[in-house]
């Protein structure tokens, strides 16, 4: 199976939704505490050669790169989240010298997440260390709106699949909060754990259900309509659950990764929920995506400097 040596530690990958080929990975020096960044563009060879995966392109940033966002209207474009607080737009039809072809800088701490509004097409979000969500528009120099209700860091802002203006965000203050951006306040705050909340995604298939991932090694499964109490808690992680991500094919299948070094993969509508568990990582994995284009294609990133991409059910280290 592919794998892909970056030189800085791996934040975050994310599978291109035009190319079933390509991916992006974000990494940051010095495990994000201090020193550069870099955004690396990487291509999947459609046959078996001796180069499974190559670099299409790189853009090196002067802090770490913790996030990324691909377009969903451009094929080319792409949103980083970089850890100086500014958000950057690149274009891959522009030579690196014209890149980035635009910086924002709004947030006054760490840029932790970004997402691509995948119903509207035209904006994106980000979330930050300062305590805010901000919306963006491609062809805005600035922000449309800042949502600023959480206590501490918020880790993770990501949009409804189905409702243009709905959104969730996941914070440090230990609390899930939902949004439509036509309102002037969150429309919902889900205590949904004890410890802080690290990430959270909507299910593609239900736009009610909503998965969270904590500091206390779960994961949770919430039904907006009805959240006083979770409709699944997944166990099985032993140390704080980094990311969680529902797959974009099969409505109960989502995929979570680790401070315990793995990356689970769990139907959470059967009693056995933990349907597989890979430890191909020898640090932290903190980055991991499901493939739109292709069902059951995985990819991973972690502080072992290492990109893996392989199809569920096969070792990611198998050559």
């Amino acid at each position: 199976m592919p794998v892909f040596k970056t030189p800085f530690n791996g934040y975050s990958v994310k599978f291109s939704p035009f190319y079933e080929h390509r991916l992006a990975v974000a990494t940051s020096q010095n495990f994000g505490i201090l020193g550069n960044g870099r955004l690396h563009v990487l291509d999947l060879s459609p046959s078996p050669s001796p180069q499974p995966i190559s670099q299409l392109t790189s853009f090196d940033t002067a802090d770490g790169v913790y996030d990324l966002a691909w377009s969903e209207s451009h094929d080319s474009l792409l949103v980083a989240a970089v850890a100086d607080g500014s958000v950057k737009l690149y274009d891959l039809a522009l030579p690196p010298t014209s890149n980035p072809i635009r910086s924002l800088h709004e947030h006054s701490r760490e840029v932790q997440s970004a997402d691509y509004n995948p119903v509207r097409r035209d904006s994106f979000l980000t979330s930050s260390w300062d305590d805010t969500v901000k919306l963006w528009t491609t062809d805005r120099p600035a922000s449309v709106r800042t949502f600023k209700e959480h206590a501490y860091c918020v880790y993770s802002a990501v949009w409804n699949p189905r409702h243009a203006d709905v959104f969730a965000s996941a914070s440090g203050d230990c609390t899930l909060r939902v949004w439509d951006v036509r309102e002037p306040g969150s429309t919902m705050i889900i205590a949904a754990h004890e410890s802080e909340i690290l990430s959270c995604d909507w299910n593609k298939y239900d736009d009610c259900s909503i998965a969270t991932a904590s500091v206390d090694k779960s994961i949770k499964v919430w039904d907006v309509r009805n959240f006083r109490v979770p409709v699944s808690v997944l166990n099985g992680h032993g140390y704080a659950v980094r990311k969680v991500k529902f797959s974009p094919h099969r409505r109960s299948l989502m995929v979570s990764c680790s401070y315990d070094m793995t990356v689970c993969l769990w139907d959470y509508m059967v009693e056995d929920a933990l349907v597989g568990r890979y430890d191909h990582h020898t640090e932290f994995a903190v980055g991991v995506d499901m493939s739109v284009l292709v069902e059951g294609l995985l990819a991973s990133t972690g502080w072992d400097e290492l990109v893996y991409v392989w199809q569920h059910g096969t070792d990611p280290r198998a050559p």
